[in-house]
């Protein structure tokens, strides 16, 4: 969109938050770049020079606005949308990639040579991933420095960077201020709360409907990982330096965060997966408007706008839970969930209690006992197969996967059909598109709307629904009285 200058002055001079991630404004005369929804007075058109990433601002030399704060913008929604090369290397940077193993180990995940994956981001997004990563880390050092007290040598390590004279150096370039004067600037309730608990909000773009999205979680949740209490959901993660527990609350203008991390380098992942999981990064007046186009879809749309899919901050969990949950209750699934919680998961201290464990890890599960699942054989040899594939590596679930090839490898296991495929594939693998034809709740929610209620004869009607059909299985599931669709009190 970047390269569309009349409409991206037209957004700057309406200060329209729906473009905000999606392009920055970069100003000549200031050397200072903001989002679109910056609310400053619109610098004049030709002082204005657009980029597509925020690390392209500051590899040509700007500065990140002091009022705005471009770095905390929503991420964009084509990452969620797209399953090309390029959007595949952007889930994986902000997954920390490059930070753990470098642009090589970038490649070597997306099976690309290193100059490929650099020229394509270059070409589309203005830098490379170093920069990109740079772009993150900055982003990680503000929010430890302006929400912890940890000491600015602990920061700068913490949020990814080789030395503190490096730190120093990449924070006074893109914010021009030094960390302590960032520390000192930031408002006083930043750093007020439970020691070692980081909080911060993260942002959306409206409408947000909460309701489905964490009515859903709650309903789902597993005892001893996920619980909802005082008005949050809250869960353990499994990161890579080491585990956390989150808590996330839904407020008008932005989702309440608290985080507790057992090492804070892993705070960059936490954030990115929290955003994954509660599909922030969507644009819901793009997907409302494709819906809403369908007359039997308009009122579900116009009653409810804004609803996300509720995804996963594990992929290999939630293709387990998956599994554990064919053709049985909500209730039954959570039941089998929590007795392989016990049984395999790592324990970790919640000092506010109620959460015990992590859940399993694949390899955890991999001596697991088919004897002692309550479960009908086949299904027993489904999860076994799917364990087994997970821990050998020979089936791979994460961000950079690529849907259509990893929804044929789930189809080729035993007991894999169309709904377990296509479930995993909208939550776990973010498919914006999967859908559910089949689904017992979407069936009924359509022949109560007129809708055809033949898997074939659906599956033809949604086409106009698309790339969003998984967004349209929100609002059908919203049909019914289920406690998915209910925001707990």
């Amino acid at each position: 969109m970047h390269t569309d200058t009349e409409r991206c002055v037209r957004a700057v001079q309406s200060k329209d938050a729906r473009f905000d991630g999606w392009f920055y404004t970069a100003v000549r005369t200031t050397g200072i770049y903001c989002r679109p929804s910056c609310p400053a007075v619109p610098p004049k058109p030709e002082h204005m020079v657009f980029h597509p990433s925020a690390a392209a601002c500051q590899q040509d030399g700007y500065r990140a606005c002091k009022r705005c704060r471009p770095d905390t913008s929503p991420g964009s929604p084509q990452w969620n949308v797209r399953a090309d090369l390029v959007a595949r290397a952007m889930r994986l940077i902000a997954d920390g990639v490059v930070d753990r193993e470098g642009v090589t180990g970038l490649a070597a995940r997306l099976g690309y040579s290193t100059r490929q994956i650099e020229r394509q981001l270059l070409a589309e997004l203005g830098a490379g991933p170093l920069a990109l990563a740079r772009a993150q880390r900055a982003q990680t050092a503000r929010l430890l420095v302006e929400t912890t007290d940890l000491p600015m040598a602990d920061v700068a390590f913490a949020a990814g960077f080789s030395s503190v004279r490096t730190f120093n150096d990449t924070v006074r370039e893109v914010f021009a201020l030094s960390p302590s004067d960032l520390r000192t600037r930031a408002p006083k309730h930043a750093t007020a709360g439970t020691p070692g608990v980081i909080t911060l909000r993260l942002p959306f773009r409206a409408p947000l409907h909460p309701d489905n999205l964490f009515g859903h979680l709650a309903a789902t949740a597993v005892p001893g990982v996920e619980e909802w209490r005082d008005g949050a959901y809250r869960r353990t993660l499994r990161l890579p330096y080491g585990h956390g527990i989150v808590a996330l609350s839904p407020r008008p203008d932005h989702i309440a965060c608290r985080l507790a991390l057992s090492d804070p380098r892993d705070l960059t992942v936490a954030i990115s997966r929290c955003r994954r999981l509660l599909d922030l990064d969507a644009d819901p007046v793009a997907v409302d408007e494709q819906l809403r186009a369908d007359p039997a879809l308009t009122p579900l749309v116009d009653k409810a706008p804004g609803r996300r899919v509720p995804r996963t901050v594990d992929e290999a969990e939630f293709a387990v839970r998956a599994v554990l949950g064919q053709q049985v209750s909500t209730a039954a699934a959570r039941t089998h969930a929590a007795r392989l919680v016990t049984a395999h998961g790592t324990p970790v201290d919640d000092p506010e209690g109620g959460l015990t464990h992590l859940f399993p890890a694949p390899e955890e599960l991999a001596a697991l006992d088919p004897d002692a699942l309550a479960m009908p054989r086949t299904r027993r040899t489904t999860l076994t197969t799917l364990v087994r594939r997970l821990a050998d590596g020979d089936l791979r679930l994460g961000a950079d996967s690529d849907w259509t090839e990893t929804r044929a490898a789930l189809l080729a296991l035993p007991g894999f059909g169309p709904w377990t495929a296509d479930v995993i594939a909208m939550r776990a693998l973010g498919d914006p598109d999967a859908f559910l034809p089949t689904d017992l709740g979407v069936r009924r929610a359509a022949r109560a709307l007129g809708l055809p209620s033949t898997p074939s004869a659906l599956t033809t009607r949604a086409a106009a629904w698309r790339p969003w059909r998984a967004y349209a299985v929100q609002y059908l599931w919203a049909t019914d009285s289920h406690p998915i669709n209910v925001l707990p009190s």
